[in-house]
């Protein structure tokens, strides 16, 4: 598959869908090494535009990636940033199986990380799916433990428990 014209920028509601659909992707494509095929199911199950506008409104902030795949315009992939308490904030990254392995991931997550510690975080916490392990890992994550999460249909789901510390882009002293 031919990507071209990358472009990342923080999501407006109207890409909600498009998100939902890359999201589904994500699920279905890098999924299936790691969970039966029923979790796959009800992990992607529910995941709909409505799902990402309620979390806008409610104040995650998301940041995407664009291209022109085969001639399309698409949504690559995704990153969030929320506040869980005061310092601490989660994030998640996905990306479609045809942008996954290429740092589309890694640079949505920069972005969010941004927009984090622009926003007061010290650290972000993530649930990682089994699939997202090693991406989080290579990315500074740490981890915390292991354990289930819910999905949105009450399925539980085994993940990581992991975490980062943020630090403030250093700023060089200024010349004499």
């Amino acid at each position: 598959m031919m990507l071209s014209d990358i472009q990342t920028r923080r999501a407006l509601p109207s890409d909600a869908d498009a998100m939902a659909v890359a999201h589904r992707d994500s699920i279905r494509s890098l999924g299936p090494a790691y969970y039966p095929p029923n979790v796959v199911h009800d992990w992607q199950d529910n995941l709909t535009g409505d799902l990402y506008r309620r979390a806008m409104d409610g104040g995650e902030v998301f940041f995407i990636a664009t291209a022109t795949l085969d001639n399309e315009p698409v949504v690559l992939g995704f990153a969030s940033d929320y506040t869980i308490d005061g310092p601490l904030h989660g994030m998640s990254v996905y990306v479609r199986g045809a942008a996954a392995r290429r740092g589309i991931g890694s640079a949505l997550l920069r972005l969010a990380e941004e927009h984090a510690i622009a926003h007061g975080a010290a650290s972000v916490r993530v649930d990682a799916s089994l699939a997202g392990v090693e991406f989080y890992r290579a990315n500074g994550f740490v981890e915390e433990r292991r354990g289930e999460t819910r999905l949105t249909s009450g399925r539980p789901i085994a993940c990581v428990f992991m975490r980062k510390e943020l630090r403030a882009a250093a700023t060089s002293p200024s010349a004499p």
